[in-house]
């Protein structure tokens, strides 16, 4: 694939600031970005990441401050601005048309035409050099929301190369990709940043940011912190930077599950589509991690779990009961509780506030006839806000205002309301911070320790190991091996391809 030979802009920042509902996250940052490098942006949620990359993708307008190109004064009053100059940014939130198919979401508006006519055979030849040059294997028929979340990612990257761009904005762009896709794409970077490519990236993952980045941006409490060369910092002494402490622990250690335990929750049999025949049990206190690659049916086993989708087979049973029928309602009435993948699409309402979000799992304990108590739900959002730490400076304020950790901490509050017997979590951590996830391990511990039920999916090994008491392994939507806590984390990984024989 031919890259474009237009240099990237040097990109100055001068006085930038941002504020919601009269709380700052961005606070008179000055940072200067030097064409062709990769520039990375650290902290923890809530620090301003990525509220500095949606200003210069044209996603937000800084309140105050200048933006300058080339030494040129610039003003992006939008994403077709951004775009204009060359900037494209690919946020956790996602940008496509879920309707269309890859192809469209791809080359959208920007079909090669002759005398108004597509050319679909050009559009086909220049989406296979794509393909070529990133790497990534990608239907261009499939439509987008069939999609699993990281392969969707992907169709944004190449969406970008597609419209030529020279700064590419990017956004936790690892937290749903695989290990072979992470290196795929860190291999990628390296490619681009060598052609001329600027690439600003955010990421939680401090290891992959050292391996790729040049120089690091510290931002705590919305201001600048530092800007130095990557090759003089390891990941533990950014974090001193991030927190201003040190994090000594941060994977938890959970406490024995008793002998005597109960089983809480068992699947017999368990299958629908790609899931087939999983069989489990997990005990009251015991956390159980389900490991596998993108497609394995890690997340499925979880909606079937919970009867977000019908099994077609096998049986869920709670503390020796079956579910008939299974569906989130009789879930939730029996107590199970589900923190689901996507947060944006599955968990929140984006656009309500963060008292509305918290509240809305538990609103028939607090009803009088057909009104809720508003006494008595701010009181009950107020103590589960804090007990997991949501750092908001009022829950009337939207919850698309907060950090990507913060809306996830909301989730597991939302759920805690309900005091539910079995919690299953979908990326428990996904895009968020080294603190963040410390409090939110130490919470998973802490609800087994008091005799919860917990079933975690997560594409970070190490975390399943270190946090569970035991992994199961899927592949193809079958349970391939069983492995205790600290177990190999390449044992588990050849499991998931299937370079190994079942283990257990």
């Amino acid at each position: 694939m031919q890259r474009s030979s237009t240099k990237a802009p040097a990109i100055s920042l001068r006085g930038v600031g941002k504020s919601y509902s009269g709380v700052s996250v961005l606070q008179n940052v000055d940072l200067d970005i030097a064409p062709g490098e990769v520039h990375s942006l650290v902290g923890e949620n809530g620090a301003g990441k990525s509220t500095l990359l949606k200003i210069l993708g044209g996603a937000i307008r800084a309140d105050h401050g200048t933006l300058t190109f080339d030494g040129e004064r610039t003003a992006i009053h939008g994403p077709r601005d951004a775009i204009r100059h060359g900037i494209s940014l690919i946020s956790q939130e996602g940008a496509l048309v879920p309707a269309l198919t890859v192809l469209e979401n791809v080359f959208l508006g920007r079909w090669s035409q002759r005398l108004g006519f597509r050319r679909a055979r050009e559009d086909r030849e220049r989406f296979d050099r794509l393909l070529e040059f990133t790497g990534f294997d990608v239907d261009p028929d499939r439509r987008v929301d069939r999609l699993p979340t990281g392969t969707q990612q992907q169709v944004e990257i190449l969406r970008s190369l597609a419209r030529g761009a020279q700064v590419l904005a990017m956004d936790e762009p690892t937290a749903v990709l695989t290990e072979h896709e992470k290196e795929n794409l860190l291999g990628l970077i390296r490619r681009l940043a060598a052609g001329g490519t600027t690439v600003i990236l955010v990421s939680h993952f401090l290891d992959e940011v050292l391996k790729v980045a040049e120089r690091v941006t510290v931002l705590r409490d919305g201001q600048l912190v530092i800007t130095e060369d990557a090759a003089l910092h390891t990941p533990a002494t950014l974090v001193r930077h991030m927190v201003g402490r040190q994090i000594d622990v941060l994977y938890p250690e959970p406490d024995p599950v008793p002998a005597d335990a109960p089983v809480r929750l068992a699947a017999r049999g368990l299958g629908r589509g790609l899931v087939g025949g999983v069989d489990l049990t997990v005990r009251a206190g015991e956390i159980l991690g389900i490991a596998g690659l993108v497609g394995s049916g890690r997340s499925e086993t979880l909606r079937l779990l919970f009867g977000a989708d019908r099994a077609t087979d096998g049986v869920v049973e709670l503390d020796g009961t079956a579910l008939i029928k299974l569906t989130p309602r009789k879930a939730m009435a029996a107590g199970l509780a589900l923190v689901p993948e996507s947060r944006k699409e599955q968990g929140l309402v984006m656009a309500r506030s963060v008292r509305e979000n918290v509240a809305l799992a538990s609103l028939g304990g607090r009803r009088y006839g057909p009104f809720v108590r508003p006494a008595a739900e701010r009181s009950a959002v107020d103590a589960a806000s804090r007990a997991v730490d949501i750092r908001a400076a009022k829950t009337d304020a939207a919850i698309q205002t907060l950090s990507g950790g913060n809306q996830q901490k909301a989730l597991f509050a939302k759920w805690l309301l309900r005091k539910p017997r079995v919690l299953l979590i979908d990326e428990p951590t996904r895009g968020v911070d080294v603190a963040a996830k410390t409090q939110i391990h130490k919470l998973i511990v802490e609800l087994a320790r008091e005799g919860m039920a917990v079933v975690v999916v997560s594409s970070e090994i190490e975390e399943l190991l270190e946090l569970s008491h035991r992994a199961l392994v899927l592949r193809h939507g079958h349970v391939v091996g069983e492995f205790p806590r600290g177990a190999p984390r390449e044992a588990v990984i050849a499991a998931a391809f299937g370079d190994v024989g079942e283990t257990t």
